[in-house]
Order: structure tokens, then sequence, then C-alpha cells
């Protein structure tokens, strides 16, 4: 699994692809699988500071985009669940998340538990278009003060 991943970072390079690597990474980082999309954006921010917010707003698009996915694939596992069980599910965190509804989607961007969040709105059936909009203002901030931040620690243009 190592060498396959290596060789999926070697082909997606950031000198070489930029926005669209940032795009990537981001996308797939949004799922369940456990990927980090801020060193990418980082990355190639300090290659060329003119792609601040571009690259911002890339991640951005990328990381709800991998929100819709797991929001989705949250509501299809509801939908086999339900079938199979034929009883409804009850538990204090879907409670939560019932109550504060879409709303709750502003932290996706959380590590570990912001990923989850968006597949358990899913399989709540909270409304999509919402819980997009509130998933995209929450990842927008995580790179924004991310990026602001690194760039603050790490001053400079980075040449390779």
């Amino acid at each position: 699994m190592e060498a396959w991943m290596t060789l999926v970072l070697q082909a997606l390079a950031l000198p070489e692809f930029g926005l669209s690597t940032v795009f990537i990474v981001a996308l797939v980082s949004a799922t369940l699988l456990p990927l980090g999309s801020e060193p990418a954006v980082f990355g190639l921010v300090k290659l060329d500071p003119a792609l601040f917010w571009p690259a911002v707003l890339v991640a951005t698009a990328g990381n709800t985009l991998g929100g819709a996915i797991s929001w989705w694939m949250g509501y299809g596992a509801e939908i086999v669940v339900e079938h199979a069980r034929h009883k409804p599910t009850e538990h204090r965190v879907l409670g939560w998340l019932e109550r504060f509804g879409p709303k709750a989607c502003l932290l996706s961007w959380l590590p570990v538990v912001g990923d989850p969040l968006c597949a358990v709105a899913g399989w709540l059936k909270l409304p999509f278009w919402p819980c997009m909009l509130y998933m995209a203002i929450g990842k927008f901030g995580r790179y924004l003060v991310m990026t602001s931040a690194l760039l603050w620690w790490f001053p400079g243009r980075f040449t390779p």
C-alpha cells in the first residue's frame, strides 16, 4: 500500500500540476481516507505565493466536494442498514446532529470527526445543499487560517 501511495504522490507532484494536485488531495482527504491536504496547499503557496487565494479556493472546493461524497455515502449506507434492520437507529450523537441540523456541518473541518460527520449528515438525510454550504464555510475557514498561519511561521519563498 505504501508503494502505491508513493506512486500516486509522485504522479501528483506539486511543481508539475499545482492547483489540480491541491484539488485532488483536498477531495480525497475529505473522504474517510486518512490524508491531510494542508501540506499540499502550503507547499504550493510556498512555491508560488501568488497562488495563495487560488489554492485556498481550490482546496475548499475539492474538500467540500469530498464532503459531498461522504454525505452521499452516509445517505446510501442509511438506506441499506435501515432496509436490513427494519428499525430506526437512535444514538445520542445522532440526536445532537438532528437538533443542530445542517449547521453541524460547520464542524466538518475538524480532524478525525469532520469527515465522518459529513457521512452521518447524509445518513440522517439532512438537507444536502445547506449541508454543503456549511461544509464549504467551515473548510474555507480552515484553509484560510492554516495556510496563513503556516506562511507566518515559515516566511520567505521556497525555491527548490
